[in-house]
C-alpha cells in the first residue's frame, strides 16, 4: 500500500474551477490514511486570481503548497516544477479539472505495486466504456491520429499518453524529468521515453474519464505537438536523455 503520496496540479487561470477542485480533493482525501501527504499547486503565471486563491487555501489547510512558474511557461514546465519539488514517496500528477476522478489513482497505484512499475498512466483508450463525457468528436479523432503518429515516430506502445492522470514513484520522477526538455503538451511524450530509455517499467491503467469544457489546448498548441515528436526524436539521437 502507498501511504506516503505528492499530488502534482499545473493551474493556468484556474480561479473559477479550482474552489470545487479543492472541495473534491478535501473529501476524498480526508477518507484516506497516509502517512505523508501534499498537495502542489503550480502557478503556470495565472492573469486571474489563481495564485492568491491558493496562497491564501493553503494558510488554512497546511497539506497545500502554492508553487509558482517564473511566468506562464507551459504544462509541461509546470509538472516538471512540481515533480522535481514533490516530497512523497509517489507522485500523482492530475489536471486541475480531475477529468480523471482523484479516487482513479488506487487503480494506478494498484498497478504499480502488483507489476513492480515505476511508473503508472491512466488511458482513455484501453477500456472506451470508462469514458463518460466524450471529447468533440474532431478533438477526439485528432488524438487517436496523434497517438497513431506517436507510436511509429517513437515506438512508444502506449494506447493514450495524453491522459492527464499520472503516477511515478519518486526517485524515478526525479530523473526522468529533470532530463525533460519541452515545456509545452507534449511533454508527456517525451517523459515516457526517457522513462523507456533509463530502463523504468510503465504500466498503462484503464481510468474512468469525462471531458470537462474550458481545454487550454487550442489547435495551434495541437499541431506543434506533431513537431515535437520529431524534436524527441532527434533529443533521442543525440543522446540527450542519457544517464550522466
Amino acid at each position: 500500500m502507498i501511504h506516503s503520496l505528492s499530488i502534482v496540479i499545473p493551474a493556468y487561470n484556474e480561479e473559477r474551477r479550482l474552489p470545487a477542485t479543492l472541495a473534491v480533493l478535501d473529501s476524498f482525501l480526508g477518507q484516506e490514511s497516509f502517512s505523508f501527504l501534499e498537495i502542489l499547486i503550480v502557478n503556470d503565471g495565472s492573469r486571474d486570481g489563481t495564485a492568491a486563491l491558493v496562497e491564501e487555501y493553503a494558510r488554512t489547510h497546511p497539506r497545500y503548497r502554492l508553487l509558482n512558474n517564473p511566468g506562464n511557461r507551459g504544462k509541461g514546465y509546470s509538472v516538471r516544477h512540481g515533480m522535481l519539488e514533490a516530497r512523497g514517496e509517489w507522485v500523482l500528477f492530475s489536471d486541475a479539472d480531475l477529468s480523471a476522478p482523484i479516487e482513479e489513482w488506487t487503480k494506478l497505484a494498484g498497478a504499480a505495486e502488483k507489476q513492480g512499475a515505476a511508473v503508472a498512466i491512466g488511458s482513455r483508450a484501453l477500456d472506451r466504456s470508462l469514458v463518460g463525457v466524450h471529447q468533440p468528436a474532431f478533438r477526439e479523432y485528432m488524438g487517436r491520429f496523434f497517438n497513431l503518429v506517436m507510436r511509429m515516430s517513437t515506438g512508444l506502445p502506449f494506447a493514450d499518453t495524453q491522459c492527464g492522470f499520472k503516477l511515478y514513484r519518486r526517485d524515478a520522477a526525479r530523473e526522468i524529468f529533470k532530463r525533460q526538455l519541452l515545456d509545452g503538451f507534449s511533454f508527456d511524450v517525451e517523459d515516457l521515453m526517457i522513462a523507456k530509455l533509463l530502463g523504468y517499467k510503465v504500466v498503462e491503467v484503464p481510468v474512468r474519464w469525462n471531458d470537462v469544457q474550458g481545454t487550454k489546448v487550442s489547435m495551434l498548441h495541437g499541431a506543434k505537438s506533431f513537431g515535437d515528436l520529431l524534436q524527441i526524436r532527434w533529443n533521442q539521437a543525440r543522446g540527450r536523455y542519457r544517464r550522466s
